[in-house]
């Protein structure tokens, strides 16, 4: 039986956020709706109530976070005017990856709490994952690893640019 050899898949972008999963004291949507740089925020939409944010640790390409400018835990939270945009961007994002990427489904919805995989509790945010047939392969059951096919910063330049002209 011939020997195998020991593949490696790196992913030295990984890096940081393992050692900055203890240090994160802010909450990295706050920091993202204050500050004005966009690029180093992955924030790809701005609106009155809401920001839309690339996702730093997606699961999927074009996996976006969309959540509440005010700091607020849970959806009960939302004032009216706060939860009818979050509906619309909702709306707009899909409508934004659908262009974008062409997906042939999603997942869309809410951790509330750290029993349903919150990472982030404090903070109210929206997932909206593209997905397509086959995207789960047989890496991910064998390895517990998944491969991202596109850099973080070649999502962003077509997510904002997309957002831009639609939004």
């Amino acid at each position: 039986m011939p020997k195998r050899r020991l593949e490696r898949l790196w992913a030295p972008w990984r890096y940081a956020y393992v050692v900055s999963i203890k240090e994160e004291k802010e909450c990295f949507l706050c920091k993202a709706a204050i500050d004005k740089d966009d690029e180093a925020n992955l924030v790809v939409y701005r609106g009155d109530r809401i920001i839309v944010v690339l996702n730093k640790y997606p699961y999927n390409p074009g996996h976006l976070l969309i959540a509440p400018i005010r700091h607020v835990p849970s959806i009960e939270d939302l004032n009216d005017k706060e939860l009818f945009e979050l509906a619309k961007t909702i709306r707009l994002s899909k409508l934004v990856l659908d262009e974008v990427y062409k997906p042939n489904g999603y997942n869309i919805g809410i951790n509330l709490g750290k029993a349903a995989g919150a990472g982030l509790e404090g903070h109210l945010h929206v997932h909206i994952v593209p997905r397509w047939i086959g995207d789960t392969n047989f890496i991910v059951v064998l390895s517990n690893t998944k491969v991202i096919v596109e850099a973080l910063n070649q999502s962003y330049r077509k997510l904002k640019t997309a957002f831009s002209e639609v939004g």
